[in-house]
């Protein structure tokens, strides 16, 4: 994917909504950013682009949404009430590492070891009040 510049909320949820088409299950996201980059409006328009009809919020209390009713499952997963892996296990959230559809993942950096080798990891970097940044920075694998 590279570098994505997001003008907008709108911006976000149309590149959500198109990345949804390329999926097809077992995926997992880690997304990384501050509060406020786009995380939830990114997984506002993925969930859109599934087919998803209903409110898309973000799980910071609930430490899971799924919503199901679309295409594939969306599995949104947001850790930062989490304080540690342990914690993370005992919720459940191995279930969704990989799930039957796609998982995302918002505060990832809390559970390193948990997340498998095929995680793709993404990047939002806010430029301004506005503007995003998404870049995928997952590493390639050695060899």
């Amino acid at each position: 994917m590279g570098l994505t510049i997001l003008s907008s909320i709108e911006a976000s949820q149309a590149f959500g909504e198109s990345w949804a088409a390329e999926l097809v299950g077992g995926e997992i996201f880690a997304l990384h950013g501050v509060l406020g980059a786009g995380k939830t409006q990114l997984v506002k328009g993925l969930a859109r682009g599934l087919g998803f009809a209903g409110d898309v919020t973000s799980p910071t209390f609930t430490i899971i949404h799924e919503y199901l009713g679309g295409r594939l499952p969306l599995y949104h997963i947001d850790l930062y009430r989490i304080r540690s892996e342990k914690e993370a296990v005992d919720l459940g959230l191995e279930e969704y590492l990989p799930g039957d559809g796609v998982t995302i993942i918002e505060w990832p950096e809390r559970i390193p070891s948990l997340l498998p080798p095929e995680t793709r990891h993404w990047e939002l970097e806010v430029v301004s009040l506005t503007e995003r940044v998404i870049r995928d920075v997952t590493e390639a694998p050695a060899g």
